[in-house]
């Protein structure tokens, strides 16, 4: 494929960090914007264009960084893991900003493709109140019930992008992401996922002798959860592909909260005592996502098996919990 000018926003985060480094890979001239300054990035790739301190939630700003760019990734959003989505649902929404100024500068500029990452919280939570979940299939955001505040700007920024490509021609991609998990990402603070968060509490608990565990909810809560390598391909397919509307991107690969901490013990060789907080936050029972479009438009679908890519995530965890670093913020 030719060499493309390529816009990565939200790219000093964990997933956008991950996409600018492969795109730079492939010989692509790659612009990264973050409103975080550059030494809070997860990952800062010196061949890039870098931006940082970059509010993208100013329209002027999203006008400077797509000037000149073929390809626009949007990935930018204030989120985080269900603890800091069901805290903060104003702030959450308030990325509708930088969706819609993104995407404005865009199609002023003419690029020739742009994508955007919504997510799986999308769907309506009507669908989702059982562990023993039926995967959701792309028809399942309607008639709409999307987790509150985060999931409503997702919900409407994908339609947004449908009516720009229907209004004015511009060319967007949307895939909703399903639990995205790796190292380069954030896992204390708040904001980490349950993946990481497992992580984080049993190598406390190896570091500390206190061999005691809290996990949010019950433990029976189901989801899949999806490496950033997969990610970071279907990403670029979605974008390069004829899919017009959103489309499922995670791992089909099932698993109860208790069966990742289950798969985390056995990576560190520990077996912790479990006690379960009912009143934080969980997020819905059961969750999973039906892969068959993307098998059917792309001929593949995320195949990195959960346990290999938890103890790839533990083990750079680890090493930055004991190499005394400090944990940067988590605004992907």
């Amino acid at each position: 494929m030719s060499s493309k000018h390529i816009l990565v926003t939200g790219g000093g985060g964990f997933i956008g960090g991950h996409l600018a480094k492969d795109l730079i890979a492939q010989g692509h001239k790659v612009r990264v914007a973050d409103i975080k300054p550059a030494d809070l990035w997860y990952q800062v790739h010196p061949e890039a264009e870098n931006v940082p301190n970059c509010d993208l939630k100013d329209l002027a700003n999203c006008r400077k960084v797509v000037e000149g760019m073929d390809v626009v990734y949007n990935l930018a959003a204030d989120m985080g893991g269900m603890g800091f989505i069901e805290n903060n649902k104003a702030l959450c929404m308030l990325s509708v900003l930088t969706s819609t100024h993104v995407l404005l500068a865009a199609k002023d500029a003419g690029v020739d493709r742009f994508f955007y990452s919504s997510s799986a919280c999308v769907y309506n939570g009507e669908k989702q109140v059982n562990e023993d979940v039926v995967a959701l299939k792309e028809e399942d955001a309607y008639p709409a019930l999307p987790e509150d505040g985060y999931g409503w700007e997702k919900l409407f920024t994908e339609r947004m992008c449908r009516h720009f490509r229907e209004d004015y021609g511009t060319t967007c991609r949307v895939a909703r992401y399903h639990n995205v998990y790796g190292p380069f990402g954030t896992y204390d603070g708040g904001r980490e996922k349950a993946p990481a968060a497992m992580c984080r509490k049993v190598i406390q608990a190896k570091m500390t002798g206190n061999h005691n565990i809290e996990i949010w909810g019950d433990g029976h809560q189901t989801r899949s959860f999806m490496y950033i390598t997969d990610c970071v391909k279907g990403t670029q397919d979605i974008l390069n592909s004829d899919i017009l509307e959103p489309i499922n991107l995670g791992s089909s690969e099932l698993v109860t909260i208790n069966g990742l901490v289950d798969i985390v013990e056995d990576i560190a060789g520990i077996k912790l005592n479990r006690s379960y907080n009912l009143n934080a936050p969980k997020g819905v029972n059961g969750r999973n996502s039906d892969n068959t479009l993307i098998q059917e438009y792309l001929g593949w679908e995320p195949s990195v098996r959960l346990r290999e890519g938890m103890e790839l995530t533990y083990h750079w965890i680890y090493d930055q919990m004991t190499s005394g670093k400090p944990i940067a913020a988590a605004i992907l």
